[in-house]
Order: C-alpha cells, then structure tokens, then sequence
C-alpha cells in the first residue's frame, strides 16, 4: 500500500460517471505516474455502474473518492478545486490515460520557469483514422500573437496540462453553464496575461471509442466554442484585450466554417445545418460558402436530397 504523510504537490481531479469500461485504465496510467507526491480526487457524480467499486479496488492511500448527485463535469470539478490540497492541479477524465512520465515533465518545466502558472504538452487522439489520430505538438503561444492565437482556439485537451491551482481559482474556476469548450474558457482567461510553457512531448492520450461523449456532437462543440469566446468577450472587452471587432469575428467565424463544412463533407448533415444556420444569421462569409450554406434554410429531406444530386454528378 503505498502512504504519503507530505502535503501532496499535485491534485489529480478526475470526474467519473458510468465510467466503467475505461476507469481502470485511466487510474492505472495515474498511478504509474514516475512523479509520486500527488493526490487523485475521483469526483464521483452519480454514477449508477460499477465506477465507484472499480476505484475502490485500488489500495492507494493517494486516491479519495468524493460523492456527488449527477452535476456534470464542470460541478465535479469546481468541487474537487475547492478542496483540493497541491499546490498544482492536473485533470484527467475517466476514460482517458499519460505517458507515466507526464506530471514529472509538466512540473519540471513549471519549476523551471516559475513565471509560469501553466505547462502544456503535446497528444494524440487514440482510436480515431488518419490525421486525426496522428501525434500532435500544439504550437508555442508565448509571441506577439498570443492572444490572438488562443482566442482562435487552445490547442490542447483538459488532461494535456499542469496548472497552478491559485491560477484556476483567481479565473473563477470551470463555467457550468458549458458542457464543452469550459476548458476552453478556462485556459484563455488564465493565460490572456500570465506566462504558459510548451513541453514538446507527447505524454497526453486522449481517447476515442464510440460511446457516449460529449466529442460526437459536433455542433454542440461548436456553439459551445462560439459561445465561451463570446463569454470572455464579455469579461474582458476588446479595448482591454487589444482585439479588434473584425479581429473578433473573423477569428469566431472562421472557426465555425471550418467546423461545418468537416461536417458538410463527411456528411454530417444535421451538425452543419446548425452551424450553417448560426453563421448566415450573423451575415459572415462571401458567396463561395453562401451557395453551401443556403440550402441549410430548406427542410432537411430536401437539403439532403440537393447533397444527393450534386453527389450524383
């Protein structure tokens, strides 16, 4: 049984709902973890399966279960933050997994540069084909482009990063009212003027297999995306964040075409119908996406029978 009598330097937050099929692997990467002075506080939010058992099965003294009605992730994990005890707080989802030496490179490049309150690392989504499977080091935002590049987007997942917890708590924690993109806005807050370092390295897997995810709906990720940016816009205006109006919604926009149309032409019609819908209603694009997105306005039996005929040809 391994025992820790020292005040843990890293708080593992990981919320777990009907995790079963994949928690076991995911405490497992933890655990092996070669950085040792960590606690993981498993957020159980009203699990109805095996989860709980599976996490109790492990004989870690490391390990504290906290039991939650059903509150969704961001609930869990604003709950865990307020108890949690390291000075450091990494998350981890219950169903994803580290290379065993990913909290010792994160904290050492945190401890080597202690401007720093945020050390992020590269990953691979696992069990999705092609590029998008492919290992993937997000770029360096520490330049004259920061701001504007993480607005853009963050490009790292929720279990690829260290943060210190004083960090998460000055940006007011996680938003429940996103099921995604929290992580998102999170990020953004904290690193707007604060320092964040790129470990080159791939250490965090995030994995994909076609169960229930908030990933699938594509759409939903979309909007939430839109909706965060349009959040911090909100709380940091753009005379303070040096981001201009156009600036603003070219980069909003621009990312919201490009998720539709991954949608239109993987044929995920429904996704990029909302999105289409969403982004002629603000009067963004020029004709070259108009005479794609238009037909978003037609019942989608006929919207599908148009894709059909241009298919054909």
């Amino acid at each position: 049984m391994v025992t820790s009598k020292i005040t843990p330097t890293i708080s593992v937050i990981m919320p777990c709902f009907n995790a079963e099929n994949h928690l076991q692997s995911s405490i497992s990467s933890i655990l092996e973890q070669t950085f040792s002075n960590f606690e993981l506080l498993i957020v159980n939010d009203g699990s109805t399966d095996k989860s709980i058992s599976i996490a109790k099965s492990f004989n870690d003294s490391r390990i504290k279960i906290i039991n939650q009605n059903n509150q969704g992730v961001c609930n869990a994990r604003n709950n865990a933050i307020s108890i949690a005890s390291g000075e450091y707080i990494a998350f981890q989802d219950a169903d994803d997994t580290w290379h065993k030496s990913c909290l010792d490179e994160l904290y050492n490049a945190l401890k080597m540069h202690p401007d720093a309150v945020l050390a992020y690392c590269g990953w691979q989504n696992v069990g999705l084909p092609g590029p998008r499977g492919e290992l993937f080091i997000p770029p360096d935002y520490e330049n004259e482009n920061k701001l504007i590049n993480l607005f853009e987007n963050c490009l790292w997942p929720i279990n690829a990063c260290l943060t210190k917890k004083r960090a998460i708590v000055d940006a007011g924690g996680f938003d429940k009212r996103f099921k995604t993109s929290e992580d998102y806005l999170l990020w953004l807050k904290i690193a707007k003027d604060q320092s964040i370092i790129l470990v080159p390295k791939i250490l965090a897997f995030y994995n994909h297999h076609g169960e229930a995810q908030a990933t699938l709906n594509k759409s939903g990720m979309a909007i939430n995306h839109l909706l965060a940016q349009q959040s911090f816009l909100r709380e940091y205006p753009y005379d303070e964040n040096k981001l201009s109006v156009e600036i603003q919604k070219k980069l909003m926009f621009d990312y919201l075409i490009k998720q539709g149309f991954d949608c239109y032409w993987n044929r995920e019609l429904h996704h990029a119908r909302i999105i289409f819908r969403i982004i002629m209603k603000s009067g963004y694009g020029d004709i070259k996406y108009w005479k794609y997105m238009l037909p978003a306005l037609l019942p989608f039996k006929l919207h599908k029978y148009l894709v059909y005929l241009l298919e054909s040809k």
